[in-house]
């Protein structure tokens, strides 16, 4: 058997120990390496399968290096600002690939000559071979979440479609092992489905990767506290359907022409109970890690959970703000730089009492020193110019818009700070960005929220012993009290600065003077929003 030649044509797997051998020697201390010998492996199994007993326990053996292996490559695109760069977006494409290649392979598996339905051990092998189908079909759909992208045409219904077999096969619920997700209990098919379902209602695309890797391995331990069922009762319409034929997730159920014969509904009541005990053992100071909920902080994991009940309970939530559908051109700028630029409409200055000039204004002050007239200030004033670009505005409410527009333009992050005007406004409001999803076509879709007041640009820089005046002033935007939704003042900073208590020289107007910073308020990726007291 050949490993180092790169032509998976040329791989050879003619039994067991040949493919048990080519596994065990996959370099996983370098995980593009190890992919590109994984993917030549399924590669080679998808032309030229073994008999399927092989197949299943080749793949059977393969998944946990191939689970490492593309959680590795994964991370080089998480978290990071849409579009992708090139780099970023190959690992994407790659990943997304593998494990489509792991469910083709799986599916491979089912061709056995005389099905037997009465015997156990083939319902056993069919619900395993399902099981792996509808995982790996799961994880395309994740991994889409995971990096903010509009998801393919036709995957639900492929979803769908494997569960549906194991309904008819009459195997949803026939144990299965599954040691990537729970060594301590078996899984089934409707609980590996019902995982996909929960992880959709749970607005995937408003949550950061973090809060997304918690809601996936709570869904997978609760899947199996949710039933799937037919609707019995043509007038008793629940409040949310899936329609196994159609390429739409669980959606609302009252739908115009009413739900058809392939619709089915979650019983959730159990969920619901396990939600509300967890957050009752937390707040009882048990920890997460205690509750098999992860390494995380009591307060944060109270926190999603209450977010999470509504819709795992299948309960409506009421829009706090109704929206608009609208028409128009908003301009976005982000960077504290323009953004500070747009709220003003002025480049920003030092003080005097922090002038310094930068090395490129000194070598103008000495090139064109001949110039300057006597007993007047030099004002060296480079053109300023930031990008503002131009988003097209879907709807909008009271507090927030969803904006549409082009691949062209500012790279964005979910969570980040930036200033919108409005169409039909004549001011920048400070937004962030609480929902983001680049299309199929390479646009972006954003949803943002206001930050609570209208915002003034000014600067601030630390105060107190051991802080020089000379220190030049960072900049940063103030915004008023709101008592109509009690909202006190706040300050809004470029992240890291915040310290409690830190006392800061802000340069508002043409006046210094200071505040004590009190609490968070909000946090995101490159700000935060903080109380404070005037001194």
């Amino acid at each position: 058997m050949s490993t180092n030649n790169n032509n998976p044509s040329e791989l050879l797997i003619p039994d067991l120990q040949s493919g048990m051998d080519f596994i065990a020697q996959l370099p996983l201390a370098n995980p593009a390496q190890a992919e590109l010998q994984l993917i030549r492996f399924l590669d080679t199994l998808l032309v030229t399968p073994p008999d399927p007993g092989v197949l299943l326990a080749l793949l059977e053996q393969a998944r946990v290096p191939m689970c490492f292996v593309e959680e590795e490559m994964a991370r080089r695109y998480h978290n990071k600002a849409l579009p992708l760069a090139d780099e970023e977006e190959n690992c994407f494409q790659q990943v997304v690939a593998a494990w489509r290649r792991m469910g083709k392979a799986y599916a491979l598996c089912a061709r056995i000559e005389e099905p037997d339905a009465e015997n156990p051990q083939y319902s056993a092998l069919m619900a395993a071979i399902l099981h792996r189908c509808l995982y790996y079909t799961g994880m395309v759909i994740l991994e889409h979440y995971r990096a903010r992208r509009e998801l393919p045409a036709g995957i639900w219904m492929e979803l769908h479609g494997y569960y549906e077999t194991a309904e008819e096969w009459g195997v949803a619920y026939t144990p299965v092992e599954d040691a990537l997700e729970n060594t301590l209990q078996a899984t089934h098919c409707a609980a590996a489905y019902t995982t996909l379902l929960l992880i959709e209602i749970a607005s995937p695309y408003s949550n950061s990767v973090r809060n997304l890797n918690l809601i996936r391995r709570w869904a997978g331990m609760w899947a199996p506290l949710v039933s799937i069922h037919p609707l019995e009762n043509d007038l008793e319409v629940p409040p949310y359907v899936v329609e196994l034929m159609k390429d739409v997730p669980l959606h609302p159920g009252a739908v115009a022409d009413g739900p058809g014969d392939d619709a089915r509904r979650l019983d959730t009541a159990r969920l619901g109970l396990q939600i509300n005990h967890m957050i009752s053992q937390l707040r009882q100071r048990m920890t997460p890690s205690q509750l098999g909920l992860g390494e995380e902080t009591s307060g944060h994991v109270i926190q999603l959970l209450e977010h999470l009940s509504r819709p795992w309970t299948q309960s409506a939530s009421p829009r706090k703000f109704r929206r608009f559908d609208t028409e128009g051109i908003a301009h976005v700028a982000t960077g504290f730089d323009a953004m500070h630029f747009c709220v003003t409409g002025q480049e920003f200055e030092q003080p005097d009492s922090a002038k310094a000039y930068s090395r490129d204004e000194f070598d103008q002050l000495f090139t064109f020193r001949d110039r300057a007239e006597p007993g007047v200030a030099l004002s060296i004033k480079p053109h300023i110019s930031f990008p503002v670009d131009e988003w097209s505005v879907i709807n909008h409410s009271a507090n927030g818009f969803r904006l549409a527009r082009t691949c062209a333009g500012q790279k964005l992050a979910h969570n980040q700070l930036m200033v919108v005007r409005p169409h039909d406004g004549e001011h920048f409001l400070l937004v962030y960005a609480t929902w983001l999803m680049q299309e199929e076509n390479g646009g972006l879709v954003v949803g943002v929220a206001i930050l609570p007041g209208m915002p003034s640009g000014c600067a601030v820089r630390y105060a107190g012993e051991g802080n020089s005046a000379n220190h030049k002033f960072m900049r940063a935007f103030l915004l008023p009290a709101v008592p109509v939704v009690h909202e006190e003042a706040s300050i809004v900073l470029p992240a890291g600065v915040y310290q409690a208590s830190r006392v800061l020289e802000v340069f508002s107007g043409d006046e210094i003077w200071q505040l004590r910073l009190k609490h968070i308020l909000q946090r995101g990726i490159d700000f935060d929003r903080i109380s404070y007291d005037s001194l």
